[in-house]
């Protein structure tokens, strides 16, 4: 066997540098790892006939000849490179392997995949990259330090190899890492005296780490006994760059160097560089942003790979971003549009570009958690068509949001633009000169009008060229102004479902209405893929929790504080813990007690207060009460878009605040008589604001404790009925007193029993005063249409005057068996007359008046078959003329009151979208 022999020369080849310091075309790449590197890739190694020191092989195996040399025996037969579902395609990020312990477990998720073959794209080592950009940028500024800078660098792959490797491979390694360090230094040198570093010189800097990151991983397989090579994705990838900072992948140019390289290279285990390629020229280059996704969504490609999984540190592709969004789910699927649509809006799922290369040959996509193995994550695909999954479900038609921050609103507005062609262009036409980048586009229908949105940051100069572009139509009146509204944000719902479903867009802006969000600009395409909104930056993560809400979770969430832990405060947390997991499970309706406050002191809670033990918790985790802190915690809660505060008490001060509370778009429902009973003018203005907004007050147990009273009401005059008279036992307190009050018993015992039995105030005088009665019917009066103040109201007061200014209950107590006879008195006075004494409230729609009196009733009036502290009311109208309509029941007590105040929660559950 004849063995034709050829020189190799070690002495390096010069490199002559153009301006700037940019090698010029008359060198490609040094043979040898010591002289000063060019920009192009190893490959070019082969064509002077220099095997690259990091490939080199036994030489007894290896040709080279001149091109007048012809091998005998020894012309190998080329291994083509199969194609298909045999491959896999894995890309790991820099995350994945930041150091020798992920290193080593990328590895065994490698040696695991049963894949017949696989290729494997690796990032370089966390931080690695911003390190060589930093290496740039120190030279061309001539900062000295650049050199300590990369002793960092080579110290960080430095001890990750002592760790990994051992033996000849480690002594390869740090060989070549050495190399490969004293060459950058003399780049970065020559970049230093020149003070600028051209593309092709920084890109080919900051691609080593890709580089070092590969053949230590391609090491670390090999050590385990698994046939591997590593590959210089430069020598394979080919990619034009354009105008906007990307470049196209050129596949049949990559395929054939593809095929080349694995002709040269077969193996069942690839380790490829991510990130970095060629130009058509052999200058090296980088895929830019996410470019090693890029790379790896290219390689699957040209492979025609069975799957391309992109392993990163989350568990999936989420339905919104979980930062903004606490309950944002993991996706299962999302076709390659909806993904596609999602990237372009900001999800953090993948560049829109790295999905066009798999779209091609229907090859999916799959997001994984390097740090969950368990997470199945998110697969990316083309759907099948007979997908039906959950069809009936609004997550399938909605499969989730993102949104832009820091956007500006343009709008270009006149009747000037009405059916004159070309305005359009003009507009974009001078955004595009000051090389500012359109987000998304509005136009009205009638030409009036075209809004959209650019990054804040590039206004100012689009604001600028277009006063200058259309000066003389403003100065004219055919424009009327050009108008820059600041401090918005995008919210894009995507899907690709809502194309054939009617009603998402409803859903969507009944969402943002019912989270009191004011939608300044809409854009949907006639695909239907997105519906995109713009909102106020203020409003963004509200308005984003509220359709997300709304949307994927399909239940209700609502977040509530508690003020008032007192008797019925209490008895109303004790309900909501009784059944919140009944109300989840059958009705979606999520309430969740993200604070409760006293006036000493208060709860606060991120997730939700844990009911079954808030009170101990309040003991060992409360802090002083503060009421606007209070408020703004529950308010500004991190992930629920709905909230609503529960006033427990009888404080006026409280209720002083619901205005200002129903205009933050805070909804109130409370027991508290105060702001309905208190001046007409402020409840005229609490009224009108109820109406205007989609803000919800909510007031039912203000006058029958749990009976549905106001409601009734409503439901009276709404309906077109015309109410005459009211009148009714509104105090259960009175009308236990008054139940028991027979025979031969005493006043005075009878509100002593009422007293221990807790149906009376601490001073009992606060009922018998009658101004709670007095109260529920101005409430009634008002909410009827009249226009009364509470001192309007004449009140029988059945504290004996003598007693009215007694300093303590104790003393009321004691004294009140004094007036004892003037009651007995009035007792027999009725009884002899076959009726029965009733403290009643009335309100007389006919004569306009209201009032509060002791009256007596037959015994066969409904008013006089009443037992404990049940309430009754009739209401008399145009329809119920002969036989008034009433409403009994029990009117006193904790657990009825509580139970009114949680009726109304729910009510404000199904007004927020809960089913029926």
């Amino acid at each position: 066997m004849a063995l034709l022999s050829a020189s190799i020369s070690c002495r390096p080849p010069r490199v002559a540098l153009g301006e700037a310091g940019e090698a010029t075309g008359r060198s490609h790449f040094p043979p040898s790892r010591r002289s000063l590197p060019s920009p192009l890739p190893r490959s070019r190694a082969r064509r002077v006939g220099v095997v690259p020191s990091h490939r080199r092989r036994d030489l007894s195996k290896t040709i080279h000849a001149s091109v007048t040399d012809v091998p005998v025996d020894m012309a190998a037969e080329e291994v083509q490179l199969p194609k298909g579902e045999t491959w896999s395609v894995h890309k790991f990020g820099g995350t994945c392997v930041g150091n020798s312990q992920r290193i080593k477990n990328v590895a065994n998720i490698i040696m695991k995949d049963d894949s017949e073959r696989k290729l494997v794209v690796v990032s370089a080592m966390s931080k690695v990259t911003d390190m060589m950009y930093d290496l740039i940028d120190k030279a061309q500024s001539r900062d000295d330090t650049y050199v300590f800078a990369l002793d960092n660098v080579l110290e960080k792959h430095r001890s990750t190899a002592l760790d990994l490797l051992e033996g000849n491979n480690l002594a390869n390694f740090l060989s070549l890492l050495d190399g490969d360090i004293s060459n950058l230094k003399a780049m970065l040198r020559a970049i230093y005296i020149a003070g600028h570093a051209t593309e092709s010189f920084t890109d080919f800097v900051v691609g080593h780490g890709e580089l070092w990151s590969a053949q230590l991983l391609s090491s670390v397989i090999k050590k385990n006994g698994v046939d591997c090579t590593w590959m210089d994705t430069r020598e394979v990838l080919i990619v034009s760059p354009t105008n906007s900072n990307q470049v196209d992948p050129d596949f049949p140019a990559s395929e054939k160097k593809l095929e080349k390289w694995y002709s040269q290279n077969p193996s069942k285990t690839i380790i490829a560089t991510g990130f970095i390629a060629s130009t058509p020229y052999n200058i090296p280059t980088t895929l830019k942003r996410d470019g090693s996704d890029f790379s790896a969504a290219i390689m699957g490609s040209l492979l025609r790979a069975r799957q391309v999984t992109i392993w990163t540190d989350v568990d999936g592709v989420y339905s919104a971003d979980p930062r903004k969004v606490g309950e944002a789910v993991i996706l299962k699927t999302l076709s390659y549009q909806e993904a596609w649509e999602m990237s372009y809006f900001g999800a953090n799922v993948l560049h829109p570009r790295t999905i066009i290369p798999v779209m091609r040959y229907d090859i999916p996509i799959v997001i994984r958690n390097i740090f969950n193995l368990s997470a199945p994550g998110t697969k990316i695909c083309r759907p099948s068509v007979s997908e039906d999954e959950d069809s009936h479900k609004l997550e399938s038609y909605v499969k989730g949001f993102a949104t832009i921050d820091n956007l500006a609103l343009v709008n270009v507005e006149g009747t000037g633009m009405a059916g004159v062609p070309g305005t359009a262009s003009a507009i974009f036409g001078a955004v595009k000169d000051v090389g500012a980048n359109v987000i998304m586009i509005s136009q009205a229908s009638s030409e009036h009008s075209v809004c959209f949105a650019v990054p804040e940051k590039e206004v100012e100069a689009v604001s600028e060229a277009l006063q200058s572009r259309f000066r003389q139509a403003l100065d004219a009146g055919r424009l009327s102004k050009v108008q820059v509204i600041s401090n918005c944000s995008i919210l894009a719902a995507v899907g690709q479902k809502m194309a054939s479903t009617p009603g998402v867009s409803a859903t969507l802006f009944n969402a943002l209405a019912k989270a009191n969000i004011n939608v300044r600009a809409i854009a949907q395409g006639c695909s239907e893929y997105n519906i995109t909104v713009v909102v106020m930056r203020e409003d963004c993560i509200r308005a984003l929790r509220a359709v997300h809400s709304r949307f994927y979770l399909s239940r209700t969430t609502i977040a509530m504080g508690i003020i008032g832990p007192g008797l019925i405060g209490s008895t109303l947390l004790e309900q909501l813990r009784d059944q919140a997991a009944v109300l989840k499970e059958e009705f979606n309706i999520d309430l969740r007690v993200m604070g409760i406050t006293g006036s000493k002191s208060m709860l606060l809670s991120e997730a939700g207060v844990d009911l079954s033990k808030w009170k101990e918790l309040l003991k060992e985790n409360g802090e002083v009460a503060n009421l606007e802190k209070f408020i703004q915690h529950v308010h500004g809660n991190g992930f629920i878009p709905n909230t609503v505060l529960v006033d427990c008490t009888a404080d006026s001060v409280v209720a002083g605040h619901y205005y200002n509370w129903l205009r933050r778009g805070i909804h109130v429902i409370t027991p508290n008589k105060k702001a309905n009973s208190g001046p007409l003018d402020q409840y005229l203005k609490l009224r009108a604001l109820q109406r205007q907004s989609y803000t919800h007050y909510f007031y039912e147990a203000t006058v029958g404790a749990g009976l549905p009273i106001v409601s009734t009401l409503r439901g009276l005059l709404e309906t077109g009925d015309r109410i005459l008279r009211i009148e009714g036992i509104f105090s259960g307190t009175l009308s236990y007193i008054f139940n028991n009050f027979i025979g031969k018993r005493s006043f005075s015992e009878v509100v002593a029993e009422a007293k221990q039995a807790g149906f009376t105030e601490p001073d009992p005088r606060d009922d018998l005063s009658g101004t709670d009665v007095q109260r529920k019917v101005i409430i009634l009066a008002r909410e009827s249409g009249m226009k009364l103040e509470l001192s309007d109201i004449p009140v029988d007061n059945l504290v004996p005057e003598p007693l009215r200014t007694s300093a303590s209950a104790e003393e009321f107590m004691e004294k009140l068996p004094q007036f004892d006879q003037e009651w007995t008195n009035k007792l027999q006075e009725a009884e002899a007359a076959g009726e029965v004494l009733r403290y009643v409230g009335v309100v007389d729609l006919l004569k306009q008046r209201g009032a509060v009196e002791l009256r007596t009733y037959k015994k066969d009036h409904a008013f006089a078959q009443l037992s404990g502290t049940d309430n009754i009311i009739a209401f008399t109208t145009t329809r119920y003329k002969e036989q008034p309509l009433i409403v009994r029941g029990p009117g006193a007590g904790a657990q009825v009151t509580a139970g009114g105040i949680f009726s109304d929660i729910l009510r404000l559950a199904s007004y927020l979208g809960a089913p029926s």
